[in-house]
C-alpha cells in the first residue's frame, strides 16, 4: 500500500520490521491507539514484509527508509545496532518539523542518534522480549527537545505491549543489561529447571510445563503481594526441607554471583555499543 503522503502526528513510520516492530505495531493496533493504516514500514526483507501484512492486514509499506520517515509524526528506530549509523544517515533531512525519531537500538545514546539524524527529539526505548505477547517492558528516556505531548504518546503507545518506566538516560545500559538481556537469563533458569526434573524422573513435557508455570506463578505472585523475594524465599523454605536442600545447591555454586555477574556484563556490552 502507498504510505500516507503528509506528516501527521497520528502516523508512525517503522524503519525496520523485525519481530520487535512486529510486537510494537501488533500492539499499537491492538489497544485501538492505532489502526494498521497509520503504520508505514520500510523493511527490505520480503519476508519481514509479508508477516507484517498476514499479522496486521492494511499496514503500509515504503519503498525507503526516507519515504516512511518523510510520512509520519513518530519514527520509531528498529534495526540491528549496527545498522543503525547508515539507517540514521538515510533519513537526515526528512523528518518532519514537528517529527520525533523513537529508537528501539540497543545501547546508542541520544547524542549519538541526535547527531546521525540530525534532530534534536529523541526519544530512547529499551523494550524487551516479552512485549511480542503483551507483557513487556520498556524503560524510556529523552532529550529535552521532546515536547511533553510527544512524550506521553510514545509512553501510552509503549504501555499496550506491557509495562512503561521512565529513567535518567545515565541508567540506559544498567537497564539494557537486566530487562533488555534479563529474558535470555530466565530463559536459561527455566530450561535448566525443566532439565533438572527430566534428571529426577519425570517426562520431558511436563517437567518444561512445570517450569514455565513455576516461574509466571511466581513473578505473578511477586508482581500483585509486592513482597521482596526474600520472603516469598523464606516461606517455602521450611527447616530441614525439600527447597532449603536444593537453595545450599545453589549457594555453594554460585547461581546468585552469577546471575548478578550477568547483568553487569550486559550492562558492560551495552555501552560498548553505544
Amino acid at each position: 500500500m502507498t504510505p500516507p503522503s503528509a506528516n501527521d502526528e497520528r502516523t508512525v513510520a517503522m524503519i525496520g520490521g523485525g519481530q520487535m516492530a512486529l510486537a510494537l505495531a501488533e500492539g499499537f493496533c491492538r489497544s485501538g491507539l492505532l489502526a494498521p493504516a497509520d503504520i508505514t514500514v520500510y523493511d527490505p526483507h520480503a519476508p519481514a514484509r509479508e508477516r507484517l501484512a498476514a499479522r496486521l492486514p492494511g499496514i503500509n509499506f515504503a519503498d525507503s527508509s526516507t519515504a516512511a520517515a518523510a510520512a509520519a509524526g513518530l519514527v520509531f528506530l528498529a534495526v540491528k545496532p549496527q545498522q543503525a549509523a547508515d539507517a540514521c544517515r538515510e533519513i537526515t533531512g526528512h523528518l518532519g518539523s514537528d517529527a520525533v525519531l523513537v529508537s528501539i537500538v540497543a545501547g546508542l545514546s541520544t547524542a549519538s542518534l541526535a547527531g546521525m539524524a540530525g534532530t534534536k527529539r529523541v526519544v530512547r526505548v529499551m523494550p524487551n522480549t516479552p512485549s511480542l505477547v503483551g507483557h513487556g517492558v520498556s524503560v524510556v528516556c529523552h532529550t529535552a527537545d521532546v515536547p511533553a505531548p510527544a512524550a506521553e504518546r510514545v509512553m501510552k503507545l509503549l504501555a499496550s505491549v506491557g509495562h512503561v518506566h521512565e529513567v535518567d538516560e545515565s541508567l540506559m545500559n544498567a537497564v539494557t543489561g537486566l530487562s533488555g538481556s534479563g529474558p535470555g537469563f530466565i530463559a536459561l533458569l527455566v530450561e535448566a529447571l525443566a532439565d533438572g526434573g527430566v534428571k529426577a524422573g519425570l517426562p520431558r513435557a511436563l517437567s518444561l510445563a512445570l517450569a514455565v508455570e513455576t516461574l509466571s506463578g511466581t513473578a505473578a505472585l511477586l508482581e500483585q503481594t509486592g513482597e521482596h523475594p526474600a520472603q516469598i524465599k523464606d516461606r517455602v523454605s521450611s527447616p530441614g526441607g525439600t527447597t532449603l536442600a536444593g537453595l545450599a545447591v545453589l549457594e555453594q555454586r554460585g547461581v546468585r554471583g552469577a546471575l548478578i555477574d550477568a547483568v553487569v556484563a550486559a550492562a558492560a556490552r551495552a555501552k560498548e555499543l553505544g
